[in-house]
């Protein structure tokens, strides 16, 4: 017995040995994401993007000579989980956490992180997530939302447009979105001469777009996200023999609208924080093609630019420590990642909404895929 108590001791203690040794040897990253809520369609792409950019700087060296290991928690896209799941990675030892699901399980994981002041990322677009909490080590990358809406304005001036139409479905996203393009509009001096709901569950978007038809507007805003409702639109659009340029949201940046209402967005302008000018997309889309066998869009490109912001201030911080990290991330200026348009650059200088102002463009679908950059910019 006293042998065998011997032999397990020594194997519990090889067990505790070889566990700190592989913990000494990575630079842990976590990772909240949705794998099983009403965002998995957004966050996987995402974090696709995400295990990408760890492998490429894995293959190349690491980081700080160690190799990166993601750390990747289930939040199911609800914000009292993802606090707690912020708290279990913290646990478990993670130099910084990126958050992937919506932007109120984000705010609710920043209830945890400001505890510890735990580096923390997110790329959602929330004018809100910087200042409803002062968390010095919260950043957020991605486009904010108004940046997105005043760029689209930004193009309808450029197109002279006074005159238009604004439909959207009955989703809660879908109103929000509608209502920020219509304050935006009359700010712009933009006449909203119709504005039409297609709910959810239509049959037929016919009604809707022959009372947009009837008010002869120049150009057709679409703020809705369903995509059954969205082909309807589109439908209704051509059977009607409208021709007035559609102008949508960040939603149309998603390519599983392309499929769905395949062969019916030809000339659709809408917003992209993804400039395929750039080199250094260029080069992501390589990379990303060779890993996945098919061509990236923007929101993989989110994930490697949400890792990639962290490690560019762990390589400039020297450390993992997290005071030197959060130091580092507030110093960041004119880094370049994959999003943003060209001749833009990411900087926390001025705040922790770090997306260049002038970073979103619009493009438009050519021939059933997201084509040609024709609008950069707010001015």
């Amino acid at each position: 017995m006293k042998r065998k108590s011997l032999l397990i001791a020594a194997a519990a203690a090889v067990a505790f040995w070889s566990g700190s040794a592989v913990a000494q040897s990575t630079i842990k990253i976590g990772v909240i994401t949705d794998r099983t809520g009403n965002a998995r369609f957004y966050a996987e792409p995402v974090l696709s993007g995400i295990r990408l950019a760890a492998k490429h700087i894995n293959a190349n060296g690491g980081l700080l000579g160690k190799k990166i290991e993601l750390v990747i928690e289930d939040d199911g896209n609800k914000p009292d989980v993802s606090a707690s799941k912020a708290q279990k990675l913290i646990d478990a030892g993670v130099v910084a956490i990126i958050s992937n699901s919506s932007s109120t399980s984000s705010q609710q994981a920043q209830n945890t992180t400001i505890k510890t002041l735990t580096p923390h990322v997110t790329h959602n677009g929330s004018d809100s997530l910087t200042r409803k909490l002062k968390h010095s080590c919260f950043f957020q990358i991605g486009p904010l939302g108004s940046i997105q809406i005043k760029t689209l304005m930004s193009y309808a001036r450029a197109k002279n447009y006074k005159r238009v139409a604004l439909v959207t479905d009955n989703s809660a996203l879908g109103q929000i979105i509608a209502k920020f393009f219509k304050i935006f509009l009359i700010k712009s001096g933009v006449k909203v001469v119709v504005e039409q709901v297609i709910p959810a569950g239509s049959k037929s978007a016919l009604p809707q777009m022959q009372k947009v038809r009837a008010a002869k507007p120049e150009a057709i805003f679409q703020a809705g996200i369903l995509s059954r409702e969205m082909v309807l639109f589109f439908r209704a659009y051509h059977q009607l023999g409208l021709k007035q340029q559609i102008l949508g949201s960040f939603n149309l940046s998603i390519p599983s609208y392309l499929r769905t209402a395949k062969g019916l967005m030809e000339g659709v302008a809408f917003i992209d924080a993804y400039d395929p000018r750039k080199p250094e997309v260029q080069a992501f889309i390589k990379v990303y093609t060779k890993e996945h066998g098919k061509k990236p869009y923007s929101l993989p490109a989110y994930g490697y630019d949400d890792l990639g912001v962290l490690v560019q201030a762990i390589k400039r911080a020297g450390s993992t420590d997290k005071v030197k990290v959060c130091a580092a991330l507030k110093a960041t200026h004119k880094w370049v990642g994959v999003l943003a348009a060209k001749g833009t650059s990411y900087s926390f200088a001025k705040g922790r909404a770090g997306y260049p102002v002038e970073g979103a463009v619009v493009r438009l679908i050519k021939n059933n895929d997201h084509g040609p950059v024709v609008h950069s910019g707010t001015k």
